[in-house]
C-alpha cells in the first residue's frame, strides 16, 4: 500500500500542495484528476522522488521512503512524450534500461511483456515509424520490464484518438489486474479518469477536493468545483451524467 501522510509544496511562495493525505491499495488504478495548474503533476513528481516535498511522509508497504531517491523507490513513470530514443527501434528501447540490471529478468518474461503488449511485428522498426498507439506500448513495455513496484503515467491518452485511446486504455487496465501493478495516473479529463480508474483523487488549487470510486463521485459530488469541473469537461448536462456512466458501475 502506497500512504501519503500531509504532503506540501510550495514553489517561490506559492502553495503548489497543501496537507494531502492518501491511501492507495495494492493493484488499484488511481487517476489524479484536475485542471492545469491544480498540482497534480507535482504530486505525481512527489511520489516517484522527482521533486522533493516540503512536509509530509511518504510510507510504502509501511516503509517511510520519504528521503529515499528516486531510484531507490523502485517506481516507474512513463512520461506524456514517451521519451523513446528516436535512434533506436523498438526492442533496443524496451530493453534500453536492463543494460544496468542484468539478470532482473529473464528471457521468458521479457517475451512475455512484449507478447502481452502484442509488439513482436514491431520490434525492429524505428521509432518515427511507429503509430502513437505502438509508441505508448513500447514505452509502456520498457517501463513494465523494469518490474516497477508502482506505475506512474502522465496524461498517458492526450496524444491518442478515437480507437487508439479506448486500446490503450483497455491495455492500462489489463497490465494493472495482470501483474497485480498498483498504477497512478494524472490526467485533466474526467471522462478518461472515470472509465479508466478504481479510485480518482481531484485536485483544485493545490487540495483534495474528494476522492473516491467514480460511481461516488458521479452519485455524490462533494461541492460545487466536483460538479461542476466534471460537467463542464464533460459538456453535458446534470441529468445525463449518470445515464452516461451510471450504467459501468453498477
Amino acid at each position: 500500500m502506497l500512504k501519503l501522510q500531509n504532503i506540501s509544496k510550495h514553489f517561490t511562495g506559492k502553495v503548489v500542495l497543501e496537507d494531502i493525505n492518501l491511501d492507495i491499495q495494492a493493484g488499484e488504478i488511481v487517476s489524479l484528476l484536475g485542471p492545469s495548474g491544480s498540482g497534480k503533476t507535482t504530486l505525481l513528481n512527489i511520489i516517484l522522488g522527482l521533486t522533493q516535498m516540503d512536509h509530509g511522509k511518504i510510507f510504502f508497504d509501511g516503509t517511510d521512503i520519504s528521503k529515499l531517491s528516486m531510484k531507490k523507490r523502485g517506481f516507474n513513470i512513463v512520461f506524456q512524450d514517451y521519451a523513446l530514443f528516436p535512434n533506436l527501434n523498438a526492442y533496443e528501447n524496451i530493453v534500453y534500461g536492463l543494460r544496468n540490471k542484468k539478470g532482473s529478468i529473464t528471457k521468458q518474461e521479457l517475451q512475455e511483456y512484449i507478447d502481452f503488449l502484442e509488439l513482436n511485428p514491431h520490434l525492429t522498426k524505428r521509432i518515427g515509424e511507429l503509430s502513437g498507439g505502438q509508441k505508448q506500448r513500447v514505452a509502456l513495455a520498457r517501463t513494465l520490464v523494469m518490474k516497477p513496484k508502482i506505475l506512474l503515467l502522465d496524461e498517458p491518452l492526450s496524444a491518442l484518438d478515437g480507437v487508439i485511446k479506448e486500446s490503450i486504455k483497455d491495455r492500462i487496465k489489463s497490465i494493472a489486474r495482470e501483474f497485480q501493478l498498483t498504477t497512478i495516473i494524472v490526467t485533466h479529463d474526467p471522462e478518461e479518469a472515470l472509465t479508466l480508474s478504481d479510485k480518482i483523487l481531484i485536485i483544485n488549487q493545490g487540495t483534495i477536493s474528494q476522492f473516491g470510486t467514480p460511481q461516488e463521485i458521479i452519485s455524490q459530488p462533494n461541492n460545487d468545483f466536483v460538479e461542476e469541473f466534471i460537467l463542464n469537461q464533460l459538456h453535458i448536462k446534470r441529468n445525463n451524467i449518470y445515464k452516461l456512466f451510471g450504467e459501468k458501475y453498477a
